[in-house]
């Protein structure tokens, strides 16, 4: 697993914990805040959007890494997901596919909860043989 300090783990558990603040959740009321560093060392964080149209929810991973490719950046050595669930909670499908866009197959991704619980795990042990830009026929 990559090499990322415990002191940028804190933080960016802190970061988590403000996008799970901010989350817009009315009708689960399951709330999600997300924050991954960056290679260059910054730390962007989201949360989750839903959306009477349930379909058009955003989940916080998703909208943690947008905010850093909008920030310019495209690569991301860690993100931290945070909820309040007595379960540890890992990224669904959709945003393992997304992780895996922008995270090193050993790249870790960390659930944490209001008990500082963690669970770790790296890019590849949630999606194995992923789908990723190598598999795209060269034009």
């Amino acid at each position: 697993m990559s090499n990322i300090k415990d002191n940028e783990i804190s933080a960016l558990v802190e970061a988590a914990k403000d996008g799970f603040a901010k989350a817009y959740a009315p009708y689960s009321n399951f709330h999600v805040g997300a924050a991954a560093l960056t290679t260059n060392g910054n730390i962007v964080k989201g949360c989750n959007v839903e959306n009477a149209s349930y379909g058009l929810t955003v989940c916080a991973e998703r909208n943690c890494l947008a905010q850093g490719v909008i920030s310019g950046e495209q690569a991301f050595s860690a993100i931290v997901i945070y909820t309040n669930q007595e379960k540890l909670t890992p990224p669904c499908g959709a945003c393992r596919q997304v992780i895996v866009e922008f995270l090193a197959p050993d790249a870790l991704v960390m659930a944490v909860n209001h008990n500082n619980d963690k669970k770790q795990w790296t890019v590849n042990q949630l999606l194995p043989d992923a789908f990723t830009p190598k598999d795209l026929l060269e034009l």
